[in-house]
């Protein structure tokens, strides 16, 4: 199915050996030991390896050596990621350099007084994001509305090295999250939600992503459509040597129409895909191919 089941790979164990290595050997040599896990996923993540093939083959039509190369590729960046992601929030922020490209529409977004929403996706390393705005933006400005269904146990273990620095709204049943990014909104600040993933017995809307029509949640688009507050769509990439590229772009769309600006958001994710390909870090099979 398309829908994500909302659950993330990993254990306790394995987050643990990595921030030891962070810790005593430094992050290079945490990116080295990354090449033990990869081939392991690429062997035995059935799913996940089947929805990387289509994206690659069928949506970017790759060769078939192009599209194993770029399968392992993909999981090694992810692990990047995921070290750069402990290092960063663990207090070594010094060792990466970064790049703002549309900084000043943020700011510009803050000067507005009455908040606004960014929309991204599970490409690059959106997370650091609060990270980027902390130096720029006022301290308690950002919300993140995050699905809470990750392993507990490594939410808990890597909060003993994660620093608490955002706010966080978290999905729930009850809808009791649309009170508190009104609430958040009405008080200046900016709100970041993921617009590519969608959960089952969740309402979705249909859009055309790299030549096939693939589905999105609603709710960000919704939302964003419907407030009466400035939209962007941000993206946080990963490129060579430790640095991170942040892209921010404000969004010209037809107000209150939810499916126009899906379309706008579909066609910018197409836009950062063809610059960083192998960070499509959504593992399972995004456009329903196997039914």
């Amino acid at each position: 199915m398309a829908e994500w089941d909302g659950k993330s790979r990993g254990t306790v164990f394995g987050f643990k050996v990595f921030v030891f290595f962070i810790k005593n050997f430094g992050i290079n040599a945490a990116y080295a030991l990354m090449h033990l896990p990869v081939p392991y996923f690429c062997l035995f993540s059935g799913k996940n390896v089947r929805g990387l093939r289509y994206y690659f083959r069928n949506r970017l039509h790759y060769s078939r050596l192009k599209t194993m190369v770029s399968i392992y590729k993909t999981y090694y960046t992810f692990g990047q990621t995921l070290v750069d992601k402990i290092a960063i929030s663990s207090g070594l922020r010094s060792n990466y350099t970064y790049e703002f490209d549309g900084e000043v529409k943020i700011a510009e977004v803050l000067a507005m007084n009455k908040g606004g929403i960014l929309i991204s996706a599970h490409i690059g390393n959106f997370e650091l994001a609060q990270y980027f705005f902390k130096e720029r933006l006022a301290k308690d400005s950002i919300s993140i509305v995050i699905t809470d269904q990750d392993h507990e146990e490594i939410k808990d273990y890597l909060g003993q090295y994660v620093k608490k620095e955002t706010h966080f709204i978290v999905v729930k049943d009850d809808l009791s999250h649309i009170f508190e990014i009104n609430a958040a909104l009405a008080n200046n600040r900016i709100i970041c939600i993921a617009g590519d993933r969608y959960m089952n017995n969740t309402k979705c809307l249909e859009e055309t992503l790299l030549g096939k029509k693939a589905k999105f949640p609603l709710g960000p688009f919704y939302l964003a459509s419907r407030l009466k507050v400035p939209v962007l769509f941000v993206y946080v990439m990963r490129e060579p040597k430790r640095h991170y590229h942040l892209y921010a772009k404000w969004i010209d769309y037809n107000k209150g129409d939810m499916n126009d600006l899906l379309k706008k958001y579909t066609e910018n994710v197409e836009q950062m895909i063809a610059k960083y390909p192998l960070q499509w870090f959504n593992f399972y099979d995004f456009w329903d191919d196997k039914k």
